[in-house]
């Protein structure tokens, strides 16, 4: 395996503006909205971005090169990041940064008891906050060298991105929902809406997550969420 991703030729050096740079960093997010967060902070910080979607496309990422970094969202279609985590903390050589990523409120405790580095709580739109995360657990001779001005920079993820989570979740809510789905369908709305600010999307989530946890029909709240998405996805239409 490739300690470093095999199409960079050459590893240049980090600088005060862009402390990142010479890193490549595996984001595994199924979130259109949340990746392109990521994709701004990295461009900005001057490192390159992988994307994974799910962990079966994770796990084929790591048997080509070993990235500097890896950002695991807990909540992915295929299982829980947290075992990805777990797995990374005993793989050789083991990557240099490793961090969670959730808008669970105990996605942190459960990311950092698998052996996280560090934990990222969504929405993550800080610039100074994401090199932060990455600089603090990076070797010293991988960080820039004198002094660094922190950056006050918000990012802004497209909201086309945000329109492309609605359009994913509407396909996941075609075919008959099963428990697994719903559970899904929760977690990942609850994840986005709150990094979009939709408050009523956000409130919807939370009441389907809240049924499927005390074991309840959830039918009321899966037809509510399914007109808030397609609400969502004519608004992309009448842009």
């Amino acid at each position: 395996m490739e300690k470093t991703d095999p199409f960079a030729a050459t590893i240049p050096a980090p600088t005060a503006t862009r402390p990142l740079l010479g890193l490549t960093v595996l984001v595994i997010e199924d979130s259109r909205f949340a990746c392109e967060a990521m994709r701004l902070l990295c461009l900005r910080s001057g490192a390159r971005i992988r994307r994974a979607d799910c962990l079966r496309s994770a796990r084929r990422h790591l048997q080509v090169y070993r990235p500097s970094v890896v950002i695991v969202d807990l909540g992915l279609p295929d299982g829980n990041g947290v075992d990805l985590i777990a797995e990374l903390t005993q793989t050789e050589p083991r990557v240099d940064v490793l961090l969670g990523t959730s808008g669970d409120l105990d996605g942190e405790t459960q990311a950092l008891a698998a052996g996280a580095d560090g934990f990222l709580e969504k929405p993550i739109t800080s610039l100074a906050a994401f090199q932060q995360a990455v600089l603090s657990n990076l070797p010293a001779d991988r960080q820039p060298s004198g002094l660094r001005q922190l950056p006050d920079e918000v990012i802004h993820p497209d909201r086309m991105a945000f329109q492309d989570d609605m359009a994913h979740i509407a396909d996941v809510l075609e075919d008959p929902a099963d428990d697994q789905a719903l559970d899904y369908v929760a977690q990942f709305l609850g994840g986005v809406a709150r990094s979009a600010q939709d408050d009523v999307l956000e409130k919807a989530a939370k009441a389907l997550a809240k049924r499927r946890a005390a074991g309840e029909p959830a039918s009321t709240e899966t037809a509510k969420i399914a007109g808030l998405i397609q609400e969502r996805l004519t608004q992309k239409l009448a842009i």
